[in-house]
């Protein structure tokens, strides 16, 4: 990922905080050719010096079928993002978007049988818990839960780089960048995340 170094982040509570709000997220590899898929992620921060993430992908998928153990791939987020006017500026300029994003660059590491079951019991857990009744994988029964297991593909990436962008007007002067915020206030959910960003950028 390009990230000019006046958008480019060290913080890492901002990566956490753009992989929970937007864990489903792409999968990318290049092992025969290029390859992508939509996926439930999570970050395990068990060993600090060791992060990875967690996903699954169907066993069908011919990207499963593809990666093995070392193999490099891509971890990609897309959290809050919108579209910035020109006619917010006090002078002639071109239209862009604002954004928030992560990539890890990591490299593979399948799991085994009871690494993936505890990643779907955490997986179900995480999503499952807000639900009025919630089906965890501790109530489906073992039996049931291995059948699935079947088809699952359960993968750790194991990060090797990892890239934080905040583009929020940073080369903007403050009269432009205010009025950017009061436009996007007055816009959709999305806008309005990148506006209370801007705001907290700047203190």
């Amino acid at each position: 990922m390009f990230i000019p170094k006046i958008y480019r982040s060290e913080d890492y509570n901002v990566m956490r905080e753009i992989i929970k709000e937007n864990a489903f997220a792409l999968l990318i590899s290049s092992v025969d050719k290029i390859r992508a898929t939509h996926s439930m992620m999570m970050l395990n921060e068990d060993d600090p010096e060791h992060i990875y993430v967690e996903t699954h992908i169907s066993r069908a998928n011919p990207q499963a079928r593809t990666l093995k153990d070392g193999d490099e791939v891509v971890c990609d987020f897309l959290g809050a993002h919108t579209y910035i006017s020109s006619s917010w500026y006090d002078h002639m300029n071109v239209s862009t978007w604002n954004y928030e994003a992560v990539q890890i660059h990591g490299k593979v590491e399948l799991m085994n049988e009871e690494e993936l079951y505890k990643h779907l019991d955490k997986l179900t857990s995480k999503y499952e818990n807000f639900q009025q009744c919630p089906v965890l994988v501790k109530d489906m029964g073992k039996e049931f839960v291995e059948k699935e297991m079947k088809g699952a593909f359960g993968i750790k990436v194991i990060a090797t780089e990892i890239f934080i962008k905040q583009k929020l007007s940073q080369n903007r002067k403050e009269g432009d960048y205010q009025n950017i915020i009061s436009h996007l206030e007055n816009s959709d959910d999305q806008a309005k995340k990148i506006a209370e960003k801007m705001k907290l950028n700047k203190k």
